[in-house]
């Protein structure tokens, strides 16, 4: 959900539970202020963005693994030279 449907939502939802008559725009434009006030100080981040993070993860996990893997492979290599020597 983006930014300004998510503000609507919220004000829309604060309406339903407020006593009395449905929330004016004034009301809106002061929930949605603050809303976004609230949440820049939260640091959140977009949807889009944690995907994106997730992938760059992802590939480092991998990348990790093949090196894990390489270092065994010549780990296992060294020590048999080092044994073909004594």
């Amino acid at each position: 959900m983006t930014q300004q449907p998510l503000f609507a939502e919220l004000a829309r939802r604060l309406g339903e539970v407020l006593p009395g008559k449905p929330p004016s725009e004034d009301l809106e434009k002061t929930v949605k202020t603050v809303a976004q006030s609230v949440f820049a100080r939260l640091e959140l981040v977009t949807r889009e963005e944690f995907d994106a993070q997730v992938a760059v993860l992802a590939r480092s996990r991998e990348r990790i693994q093949q090196l894990e893997a390489e270092l065994a492979r010549l780990s296992q290599q060294i020590d048999a030279l080092e044994k073909a020597d004594n």
